[in-house]
């Protein structure tokens, strides 16, 4: 077994890579990371969004967040056209809990078409079968009940429901609470 940051891993099924961004990915990241529909629901201090050149936002990604184990950021493409989808991050992990949050954000133009689902999917088989961790947590705002049944699709249970948490807006945002053990049954019906 690893650790998170022991690598920069490559997942894939047979319709998804997720996989670490290259500078040839900076224009497709620069158009995301501006899209408001896609971070409606979603914090304000996202890295992708901290500084405005999204080749810094590539380089810092597995320099700074990656080396001070904040964050990993993967890519989100479609295998057969090379197409970027998103990010999927994997952030706040407790090494002495073997515990990690995910994360993840579709460009508009994918919504509805299961890729969430199966990233979920393969963040989850690639922490429980590779890695040390041994619960995964997720947080959605209320109003999201799409990302919501995403998790509830890969078998997350809500942990607490309508609890208060810094996003960086204004107010509290009024967010649930997931999480998913590690069980030996790594194939959760995606239905």
């Amino acid at each position: 077994m690893i650790k998170l940051f022991d690598e920069i891993p490559t997942l894939e099924n047979e319709r998804l890579v997720l996989q670490r961004l290259y500078d040839t990915d900076s224009e497709e990241l620069r158009a995301f990371a501006h899209d408001r529909n896609v971070y409606r629901c979603l914090p304000t201090f996202l890295f992708e969004q901290k500084y405005e050149d999204p080749h810094l936002v590539i380089q810092k990604l597995y320099t700074e967040c990656f080396q001070a184990k904040e964050s990993l950021i993967l890519g989100i493409f479609l295998k057969d056209t090379k197409a970027f989808c998103g990010l999927a991050e994997f952030y706040g992990f407790k090494d002495a809990l073997h515990k990690t949050c995910i994360g993840y954000r579709l460009a508009e133009k994918y919504w509805g078409q299961g890729i969430a689902t199966e990233t979920v999917a393969l963040m989850a088989d690639y922490l429980y079968a590779q890695t040390d961790t041994e619960i995964m947590t997720a947080s959605t705002m209320i109003e999201n009940r799409a990302s919501a049944r995403v998790l509830e699709k890969n078998g997350f249970l809500l942990s607490a429901a309508t609890v208060p948490e810094d996003w960086g807006y204004p107010r509290p945002t009024i967010a649930d609470k997931w999480f998913r053990e590690k069980t030996h049954d790594l194939d959760y019906k995606r239905a």
